[in-house]
């Protein structure tokens, strides 16, 4: 921003939701410091929300525009109309991203301004800055973590405690880790949003949302988890975008991990990011993931951004296939009539999709028999042809629960 550093910096905020009654707090509370790091003093020029302010009015007064009024409409229509005429525009918004992220940056590029988003991903953690800047020009060959806080809650609480999912999620509710409708949350569309911007970024490829492939954690058990345990497993939603056979995969899914990776011990309602390349072996940031301040305080730090100087926006450099059929190991959970000869039908059908066990533990008897495993690693259509078979068998009482497992260690 060229004007004299002499004049404040106007900042139109819209929405004055959580997020944004938080940001317009710390924006007065922290202009001293802004002012201090950037050469510039920031100021509220007002906030519209959906039912007060005009938003045209607010514009033409304003030098810099903070999206946090959420949604993919109006948001996409004012940061169109921010960027065309020519002003900064800073979002926590990943749906709009995720959904219209090549638009977005087209018209900031066209219009010589900055569209800044550190928000829009794993609260406070500073990931997207990190891969733009400081990991620029270095081949990143894989982005992944725990990018939601109320999944990552929800899943600790049923580890320690035990309970239910529908009780840990209530009680995510009651202590405001939990919307009131946590949809996007638990069904993993949040971190799918998530992911598409990182692996966007990652790879200079475009990623859409609708490309992005989820599951959620509404079908875990109590005893999925305390089976893992005897496997020294812990289990998390993850985000995972990485290179596979000259392409990408972007996935989310509950997946176990073993306790010598690094991703293990983040619980409650942090996130963690990791970043893998040959150049760098691996980085790894951790930080809140869910409130209102955390995330005031990420977009507060993209309005220095802003002030200090330009940064690049993201640039698709070429377009890159999406591999769908991956390797993984599996974590397989079977409950089965208690009859001779059981294990070894179990085995067969298993053998014959070419599918190998690394473990099996054996418990309960009657109708509580099962039969709970550890898969080596194997291409996933494959493991879904052999679950596919063993839920034909007579010996099932039920249909099979599978989990993905990662089995690397960084020890």
């Amino acid at each position: 921003m060229s004007e004299g550093s002499d004049k404040p910096v106007r900042v139109g905020v819209l929405g004055r939701g959580t997020v944004g009654a938080a940001f317009a707090e710390l924006l007065a509370e922290r202009a001293d410091a802004v002012e201090a790091a950037s050469g510039r003093r920031p100021e509220l020029a007002g906030t519209l929300t959906r039912t007060e302010g005009d938003f045209e009015e607010l514009l033409g007064r304003s030098d810099l525009i903070v999206e946090l009024i959420g949604g993919t409409e109006p948001a996409r229509e004012y940061v169109l109309a921010a960027l065309h005429a020519g002003k900064p525009v800073i979002t926590a918004n990943k749906q709009l991203l995720a959904r219209h992220g090549e638009e977005l940056f087209a018209v900031a590029r066209e219009s010589g301004v900055q569209l800044r988003f550190e928000a829009a991903v794993a609260g406070v953690i500073p990931i997207v800055r990190v891969i733009q800047e400081s990991f620029g020009v270095t081949e990143i060959s894989k982005v992944f973590g725990i990018v939601n806080g109320t999944t990552n809650f929800i899943l600790s609480e049923m580890a320690a405690t035990g309970a239910e999912y529908e009780e840990v999620l209530a009680r995510a509710q009651e202590l405001g880790y939990a919307e009131a409708d946590p949809t996007d949350d638990v069904t993993g569309a949040d971190a799918a949003a998530k992911m598409a911007i990182l692996a966007r970024l990652a790879f200079h490829t475009p990623v859409s949302l609708s490309e992005v492939a989820y599951d959620g954690i509404e079908a875990i058990q109590p005893d999925d988890l305390a089976y893992a345990k005897e496997f020294g497993l812990s289990l998390k939603l993850l985000g995972v975008a990485e290179r596979r056979n000259g392409g990408i995969s972007v996935r989310v899914f509950p997946c176990f991990l073993y306790g010598g990776h690094p991703l293990a011990p983040i619980s409650g309602s942090f996130n963690a990011v990791m970043v893998e390349a040959p150049s760098i072996t691996e980085v790894t940031m951790s930080g809140p993931g869910a409130g209102g301040v955390q995330t005031a305080s990420a977009v507060l730090g993209d309005v220095v951004s802003v002030l200090a100087g330009e940064a690049p926006l993201p640039e698709a450099r070429t377009q890159l296939p999406l591999v769908h059929d991956i390797k993984s190991s599996f974590y397989l959970h079977l409950e089965v009539a208690d009859r001779p000869g059981v294990l070894a039908r179990v085995a067969q059908v298993l053998g014959d999709s070419d599918v190998s066990v690394k473990s099996v533990v054996q418990r309960g008897a009657g109708d509580d028999a099962r039969l709970v495993m550890i898969i080596h690693e194997c291409l996933e259509s494959r493991f879904e042809a052999a679950v596919d078979a063993l839920a034909r068998l007579d010996d099932l009482r039920s249909p099979p629960r599978s989990i993905r497992v990662i089995e690397e260690e960084f020890v």
